[in-house]
């Protein structure tokens, strides 16, 4: 993609899907953002060749750490550090960076929110899991949600019926391993607190 240039290795992040890099003090806040909104505030508009904003997102053209190239951080309104940090090409003079553009910026911001979606959702599945179980006779979804803090994470395991009617819920350690053995037993068991 001409937009990014260079080598796919330019900013590599240990444990990054793909050349894009999801900073980690971001990640732990992004699953409790509200919904990103494509609706744009341009009363805070900067449009400068290194530097381009629209008061949501803003687009800052750096040098790569890495090498001699530049890299290009976004950054969503309120946050200390950047969401995404991408290789930027070079412009005509082989030495100086492209400057940004209205077409350069979109396709940036897309690209952000795209990582911070599939991000959310990652996060969404390692915190909430569910599992299927047949307990005398009846379909049971049993369902294990965690909800992270700073004082200590609290988890919650429920269950529901084929008509979603919850059966049962109590309060479990956030290390509760859910698995379908587990699910059966604590139905099994009428739902009290595992041991």
């Amino acid at each position: 993609m001409a937009l990014f240039g260079g080598s796919e290795s330019q900013l590599s992040v240990q444990g990054a899907p793909s050349r894009y890099a999801l900073r980690p003090s971001f990640a732990s806040l992004a699953f409790f953002a509200p919904p990103m909104q494509d609706t744009h505030d341009t009363t805070d508009a900067v449009q400068e060749p290194r530097l381009w904003s629209d008061g949501r997102w803003t687009a800052r053209v750096i040098k790569n750490e890495d090498d001699d190239g530049w890299a290009v951080a976004m950054t969503l309104q309120g946050e200390a550090e950047p969401a995404l940090v991408g290789p930027w090409t070079m412009g005509r003079d082989k030495k100086n960076p492209k400057p940004l553009d209205v077409s350069a910026f979109n396709t940036l911001v897309k690209t952000a929110s795209e990582v911070i979606r599939r991000h959310e959702q990652q996060l969404h599945a390692q915190l909430n899991k569910s599992v299927h179980v047949t307990v005398q006779g009846q379909r049971l979804r049993v369902a294990l949600a965690i909800v992270p803090d700073e004082e200590g994470a609290t988890a919650t395991l429920s269950a529901h019926d084929e008509l979603g009617e919850e059966l049962g819920r109590v309060r479990v350690p956030p290390t509760f391993k859910l698995t379908v053995a587990s699910a059966a037993a604590w139905a099994e068991g009428g739902f009290e607190r595992p041991r």
